[in-house]
């Protein structure tokens, strides 16, 4: 799936029974590793804790825990856990908080399969994938955040230094271009695509691509 012998490890967190089953069912038929299924919040946590998936589709409407805070809780302390958001409701609101929670895709539950397995696909490589029309809604709030005067202390390091290929990669990253497309682009694999990016991430101690996108914005390379 992602290159690498062993399939992408998958959990998929649903309260519907028969959507979480269908969901599950799909992936695995698409050669995805699905490690755990969960019904409710708490016993979400416990399952990811339990099986380290690498990609969790998660809905926000759970009983008990909700999806944010189940995002919350799992995100930083699972070793390169991404989450993808699967949920009916295509709110701004909704959308932004499971961002901030630490999502790094968002999809509307009225996607076809064929959607959902490519979003999970990319959303294993650490790309942000959003249902059309959401994915602009993210790069405006984070225009938004970078034009707010933050704190600066008089000590802040200077910046990693990255190379030209990395800046001109990162560049198109913040313009919401997909890996594919940037590699058509600069006439390079996907592979040293993801390569750069992994660089960039490590040079600029940042955890996913959803970061590095703010991280451009705030410096105005969206707009260069």
């Amino acid at each position: 799936m992602t290159g690498q012998d062993a399939p992408v490890s998958v959990m998929v967190v649903d309260d519907h029974p028969m959507w979480r089953d269908a969901v599950a069912r799909d992936l695995a038929e698409a050669g995805f590793d699905v490690v755990a299924t969960a019904g409710e919040g708490a016993q979400a946590v416990r399952r990811a804790r339990a099986t380290s998936p690498q990609v969790l589709v998660l809905d926000l409407n759970l009983p008990g825990l909700p999806g944010v805070q189940v995002c919350k809780e799992l995100v930083g302390t699972l070793a390169g856990l991404r989450v993808l958001v699967l949920s009916a409701s295509g709110e701004h609101a909704d959308v932004l908080e499971a961002v901030k929670s630490g999502a790094t895709g968002y999809l509307v539950k009225s996607a076809s399969t064929a959607e959902l397995i490519e979003a999970v696909r990319r959303t294993a490589v650490g790309e942000a994938v959003f249902t059309p029309g959401l994915a602009g809604l993210v790069l405006g709030e984070y225009r938004r955040l970078a034009a707010e005067p933050g704190p600066r202390t008089p000590d802040e390091p200077k910046a990693p230094q990255l190379t030209d290929r990395e800046t001109e990669v990162l560049r198109l990253v913040a313009k919401g271009l997909s890996y594919k497309q940037i590699a058509e682009r600069l006439v390079i694999s996907h592979r040293t695509v993801q390569n750069h990016v992994q660089n960039t991430l490590g040079k600029l101690q940042l955890h996913n691509r959803v970061e590095l996108v703010r991280y451009a914005i705030e410096r105005g390379l969206d707009d260069a």
